[in-house]
């Protein structure tokens, strides 16, 4: 096969950015999933709060989903679903696979990687004990409850505050479960604040700060946990040890960019976020294959993802239609002082660039401070910031009439 555009992933990240390279003037695109349906995560989502950046009202993720895929199909964009990608390779091919078709191998002039991000699990996070049944990813126990349409477990405990983990407390409790708490490793939560007052406070569940599970109990079926304390070092408190009786723990302890098929090919990871490493176009370090949404880097709202495979499907379409632009200088940027990451990774400069976005996560939580961008020692930017925390991503704009004047760019957080 030949196409301009192939798409990897059917999500949020890849139905935009099909829908805006459509827009923008390329025809010949091939969007690939390996699920048996278009939507990605969010056809498990069955809770409100998505939309309201995008689409100015309150939807469900499955509601979000069928937005795009309405516009995705009136533009009758090719898509195989149960279709498994391969490979990619620095050439620009794409090889994948299905039951109707066999091994494919399709040449292409970009490629956009939008295949989002996998849950952390028990083994990477090492919590000792027995192998029993009833422990779950917070994200797999929402796909049994919410599309295969069993409960995992009567009695449950939740290890991790990210959103998801969040989410389905409220979702057990209502659904009958008993939710005995939640332990969360840090000094504060890793969710949404409005997450943790609707799913948390309102339903009466205990947060546990400083808090983690220390040992799974049970042979063939979990029947207890133990949780500690930690100390300011994360390490178990031997004193504040306690057992609680629970048939299931559900881990809600953070994701990663699913980017096997990137770094397979040697292409340059930023270990900060353990996805590509990026120019302000989205562009990784193959040229032509570019990276949005959860496998670029894990976002806290889907209508951010979407918004970025806007963005990166505009820029493959002028890469296809207009050609590359002669790039006279890269600058370097980095994170500094309260910053955990920052993206883009670099700036190619060439002539019309005229501002760019910077997205980046704090350290910790700031209730006042100062966001910096420094050239050096000199400040091009200062913002004032409210209410930084670590799990809300946040932006922040650069304008200059000319980007060759600067050398390494870094951004940080000054607390006041």
């Amino acid at each position: 096969m030949e196409r301009d555009l192939v798409i990897i992933g059917g999500g949020s990240a890849g139905l935009a950015a099909a829908i805006s390279s459509y827009d923008a003037g390329v025809r010949s695109i091939l969007l690939l999933e390996r699920s048996y349906e278009l939507g990605g995560i969010l056809n498990q989502c069955i809770h409100n709060g998505f939309g309201l950046h995008r689409f100015k009202e309150e939807l469900t993720g499955p509601e979000y989903a069928s937005r795009f895929i309405k516009e995705f199909n009136e533009r009758h964009i090719e898509a195989y679903t149960d279709s498994l990608v391969t490979s990619i390779n620095p050439d620009l091919t794409v090889e994948f696979m299905n039951s109707k078709m066999g091994m494919v191998t399709v040449q292409a002039k970009a490629i956009i990687l939008a295949m989002g991000c996998n849950e952390r699990t028990r083994g990477q996070i090492s919590i000792p004990g027995d192998r029993p049944k009833g422990v779950f990813t917070a994200g797999l126990a929402q796909k049994h409850l919410n599309i295969d349409g069993y409960l995992v477990g009567k009695n449950v405990y939740i290890l991790g505050s990210g959103d998801i983990g969040l989410i389905m407390a409220r979702r057990m409790t209502l659904e009958g479960a008993h939710v005995i708490g939640v332990s969360e490793l840090m000094p504060y939560s890793n969710g949404l604040n409005r997450n943790i007052v609707q799913c948390l406070h309102d339903f009466n569940i205990p947060l546990r700060l400083h808090n983690t599970v220390t040992k799974v109990i049970g042979k063939k079926n979990l029947e207890a946990i133990e949780i500690c304390d930690v100390d300011d070092n994360l390490v178990p408190i031997e004193s504040t040890k306690q057992t609680i009786k629970c048939d299931t723990l559900l881990l809600s302890v953070g994701l990663y960019p699913s980017n096997t098929l990137y770094t397979s090919c040697n292409g340059k990871s930023y270990m900060k976020t353990k996805g590509a490493f990026i120019d302000q176009n989205l562009e990784t370090s193959i040229p032509g294959v570019f990276s949005c949404g959860n496998v670029l880097h894990v976002h806290d709202l889907v209508d951010f993802v979407s918004m970025e495979g806007e963005l990166a499907g505009k820029n493959a379409s002028n890469l296809i239609l207009n050609g590359r632009k002669e790039v006279k200088k890269v600058v370097e940027v980095n994170e500094s002082t309260n910053v955990g990451y920052v993206l883009p990774n670099i700036i190619s400069v060439y002539d019309g660039l005229d501002s760019v976005e910077f997205s980046f996560r704090v350290k910790k939580p700031i209730v006042k401070g100062k966001i910096l961008i420094k050239d050096g020692d000199q400040i091009v930017k200062n913002q004032m910031a409210l209410n930084l925390i670590p799990s809300e991503m946040k932006k922040v704009t650069l304008k200059l009439d000319d980007f060759s004047v600067l050398n390494h760019l870094t951004v940080e957080v000054e607390e006041l």
